[in-house]
């Protein structure tokens, strides 16, 4: 997580990143839209879960709704720091959530 998170001062993500990575990469530099249309057209389960999120952020509870059942994952209901922490973690290799 600590990678990731200095990664955040460079002007772009790693080239390495996969696309929910990448997504988290650019909503941490506020840039929505970038990070929305990374994740918008990928089949995985981790990409509609970032896209869920960058919804639940958003406000946008109706599509978060949506792409956290494509992600056949609960709709969370603690902070979205908690959220992030666990999904950032979970994509680096750490527990799922």
């Amino acid at each position: 997580m600590a990678d990731f998170r200095a990664s955040l001062s460079a002007a772009a993500p790693a080239p390495e990143l996969d696309a929910p990575l990448a997504a988290l990469w650019w909503a941490a530099k506020g840039k929505w839209d970038e990070a929305h249309r990374i994740v918008q057209d990928e089949e995985t389960a981790d990409a509609a879960w970032v896209h869920a999120y960058l919804h639940r952020v958003e406000g946008d509870l109706g599509n978060a709704g949506y792409w956290y059942r494509r992600a056949q994952k609960p709709v969370a209901s603690d902070s979205l720091e908690a959220e992030w922490e666990r999904i950032a973690s979970a994509l680096l290799g750490g527990e799922r959530a």
